[in-house]
């Protein structure tokens, strides 16, 4: 079977410094992107980081200083990946947790929109671990009955999860699958929409799973002394929660959607308040209430009415002469 394409499906892989979203950054970034008429599109772009490359890091993916000293920062050329996938929908190997999140803060640091909402995610890795439990190297050994050459560089890596994903599609397309609640199903199918709803199961808010979805549809936060609690009841009785993660060590794309839930739960707020009736002041409260209501509530609020003031005549001040001097130094004069 082969996939039904509505539009695009951009299959990608990323090579970095490291493993920490936040912090690390992009060396190589390679894009297979699979058009609906089945032809292919192939890029592959080597970034700076701006920092030096761990040497852990280098002796996996085999990318050292040396090889990207002359490479552009992904600011450079973020606008081009962009506008590469601006109409795909997105797939990769462990993508939905590492690979996404990671384009998403590189995009986010260099002022690069790029709208992630009604386009479908496709983690080979997720229905590779649901169904069989393995690694890339094996999933490719066991679906494609081949070994990568030159595993780690982004190109292979992003060829291998592609040649994964159609062998996995043309294995499991009659195989049914149970959920934990019972469920039964035939999800390996070769419908993006649907492999989209199979790899995203935990359906995370933010990619980096700090906050996810429950049945309701309501955030909930999937981490620390909060963990399990909807994100706008803890804002409730812990404001100050908001600003603690806004300022802490969180990915750029995980305090975004923490603002935006922020944003609407302070309008919801703002609303409530304006809908609540103002309360009458004190000397409002004795209009219309009989002589002795009104001493009761004085006596009981502590109401005391200003004094009158006489109005003081507001006419104008002479200006001070000579002969005012005179007249206040014979006053004071000693005898």
């Amino acid at each position: 079977m082969k996939l039904n394409l509505k539009r695009p499906l951009a299959f990608f892989d990323i090579e970095a410094t490291g493993t920490n979203i936040g912090a690390d950054r992009i060396v190589e970034l390679s894009v297979i992107k699979l058009n609906p008429d089945g032809s292919e599109e192939v890029k592959t772009w080597r970034v700076h980081p701006g920092m030096p490359i761990p040497l852990e890091s280098s002796l996996i993916h085999g990318i050292y200083d040396e090889h990207i000293v002359n490479e552009p920062l992904f600011a450079a050329i973020g606008a081009d990946i962009a506008a590469f996938i601006a109409d795909s929908d997105l797939a990769g190997y462990n993508s939905n947790k590492f690979d996404i999140p990671m384009l998403m803060e590189e995009f986010m640091r260099a002022g690069i929109e790029f709208d992630l909402d009604q386009r479908h995610f496709v983690d080979v890795q997720n229905i590779f671990h649901q169904m069989e439990q393995r690694t890339l190297k094996a999933a490719y050994k066991f679906y494609c009955d081949k070994d990568i050459i030159n595993a780690h560089s982004a190109e292979a890596d992003t060829r291998a999860t592609m040649e994964v994903l159609l062998a996995q599609i043309a294995k499991y397309e009659l195989t049914e699958w149970e959920d934990k609640q019972g469920k039964r199903s035939i999800p390996v199918v070769g419908d993006v929409e649907a492999l989209h709803k199979f790899t995203n199961l935990n359906r995370t808010v933010d990619f980096a799973g700090r906050m996810v979805y429950n049945d309701e549809g309501e955030e909930l936060f999937n981490f620390g002394k909060h963990k399990g609690k909807k994100v706008e009841d803890v804002f409730n009785i812990e404001p100050s929660y908001y600003s603690w993660m806004m300022q802490g060590d969180f990915p750029l794309y995980t305090k975004k959607q923490l603002e935006a839930i922020y944003t609407r739960w302070n309008a919801k707020r703002q609303a409530e308040r304006q809908a609540r009736p103002p309360q009458p002041k004190p000397a409002e409260q004795l209009q219309n209430k009989p002589y002795q209501q009104q001493q009761n509530f004085k006596q009981n609020n502590n109401y005391q009415q200003k004094p009158f003031v006489k109005r003081e005549d507001k006419t104008p001040a002479k200006p001070v002469d000579d002969d005012m001097l005179k007249q206040l130094a014979d006053k004071f004069k000693k005898g």
